[in-house]
């Protein structure tokens, strides 16, 4: 064989390894020093970067993500509750403590932040009750809710994170609650904040209390990350160092988990569960971007109108707009398109009716689906309209069944008017028959005498 047709059969299989292999494997691996992680869009759920994101490990104080999940849920934040010998008797011994004095009495909203600002697991526990009754029956709700979101490999023995061996969760599933709970604007707001002046209680003035998230904290701190808006760090002899945060950029937020780094690694005076998560959010950061794949207000189809002498055809036009975090290489002309449009549409039609759905997907990723609507209105015509009906009712199974019925009743009075006319025929010939013999015997009678 001659070496060209070899190196152009070399070339073409070269063509269709590369066509096999996903985008992310082309851009550099971080090399994100933990022991599980992933990052990820919120929006379209499109994993970035992944690394043991189902397997088991210990959450920490990530578990207060779910905790205040719940009381959002159930809580109105000017509620109150006070402060237990319980809430922190039970706590073990060194553990992260918000301050709270016992009979202190404080509001949702600031156990909120005492629980995700400082880690308070007294304000933990005082939030499990007043929401669950009892801390066993809140921890009972927490990995109901967990159910509710998808989460397959995690279960919850407390509502703060301190180690017990039959509490435990994934990267993946940990993701799933944090972006469920950055839909919480009060949630979004509290995470995001540095530093917060909590109200005057019973028992002590204002003060302040300070984010354990190093990347949010100081400004001037090398390892701050502009971009970061929160969300809960998580720390114990078991599980490293954790923290689950979020980032945005140019209107696209990624949200990012990183489990089991080494708490006692230090980097330039901070753990790694953070300078970590700076590097992760900088790779997707740099590797993707947001991008507009479908602009608001834009006709992209047509639909068949029926029932109208107007027009036989109305336009569709997309209600939002779609944006997404995507590769940066992503060329928007190659977006593949997948409409969910009637064929047909009766008249009337008012502008805005949504008429169906267009679904954006890149290279076997679904970013998004975007509502269609009429383009403008589209008056019906009468005539038309009950010659429809017309149509409509002949074809119908009623007509069918109706025409049926009566042809069966034809049928059937056809078959006992016959009968009767047979059975009427046979009286007349029996009443005959019976004539004649009486006649003969008359005769014989006659003849006789």
């Amino acid at each position: 064989m001659s070496i060209k047709p070899l190196l152009r059969r070399l070339a073409a299989l070269l063509l269709c390894l590369l066509t096999l292999i996903p985008y992310a494997l082309a851009v550099e691996d971080p090399n994100i020093r933990a022991k599980c992680t992933i990052l990820a869009d919120p929006e379209t759920g499109q994993v970035f970067y992944e690394r043991n994101a189902d397997e088991r490990a210990f959450p920490a104080s990530t578990t207060k993500i779910m905790t205040a999940l719940l009381v959002l849920k159930y809580c109105e934040l000017d509620e109150t509750e006070t402060c237990l010998e319980d809430d922190k008797s039970t706590l073990e011994p060194g553990s992260t403590l918000a301050g709270i004095k016992t009979d202190e009495t404080m509001t949702i909203h600031d156990l909120l932040y005492c629980l995700l600002l400082p880690s308070g697991n007294e304000a933990a526990n005082m939030l499990a009750r007043h929401v669950g009754g009892t801390v066993e029956n809140f921890v009972w709700m927490m990995n109901e809710q967990a159910a509710i979101l998808g989460c397959t490999g995690t279960h919850f023995a407390n509502p703060h994170g301190l180690h017990d061996d039959n509490h435990y969760t994934t990267a993946r599933d940990l993701y799933l609650i944090a972006a469920e709970a950055m839909q919480n604007e009060t949630f979004a707001e509290i995470v995001r904040t540095a530093i917060k002046t909590l109200q005057e209680t019973n028992l002590q003035k204002e003060r302040q209390v300070l984010s354990t998230n190093q990347l949010i904290l100081r400004r001037a701190d090398p390892w701050y990350y502009k971009n970061c808006k929160g969300i809960k760090t998580g720390t114990t002899s078991a599980a490293g160092a954790c923290l689950v945060s979020a980032a945005e950029e140019n209107g696209g937020m990624l949200i990012s988990v990183v489990l089991g780094c080494n708490k006692d690694d230090y980097t330039g005076g901070v753990r790694p569960n953070f300078t970590e998560t700076k590097r992760l959010f900088e790779w997707g950061f740099g590797n993707f971007e947001t991008q507009t794949l479908m602009k608001p207000d834009l006709t992209v189809a047509t639909v068949d109108v029926t029932l109208s002498t107007e027009t036989d055809k109305v336009s569709v036009k997309t209600v939002d707009g779609l944006t997404a975090v995507v590769p940066k290489d992503l060329d928007v002309d190659n977006l593949n398109l997948t409409y969910d449009l009637p064929e047909t549409v009766q008249a009337p039609i008012s502008a805005g009716e949504k008429m169906g759905t267009v679904t954006i997907s890149y290279a076997g990723v679904t970013y998004g689906t975007v509502d269609l609507v009429a383009l403008n209105d589209v008056s019906m015509s009468n005539v038309l309209y009950y010659k429809d009906k017309l149509d409509h009712f002949f074809q119908s199974s009623v007509f069918r069944l109706t025409v049926f019925v009566l042809i069966v009743f034809f049928a059937f009075c056809v078959a006992l008017r016959a009968i009767h006319t047979r059975r009427r025929e046979a009286r007349r010939r029996a009443m005959l028959r019976s004539r004649g013999s009486r006649n003969g015997r008359r005769e014989r009678d006659d003849d006789w005498r």
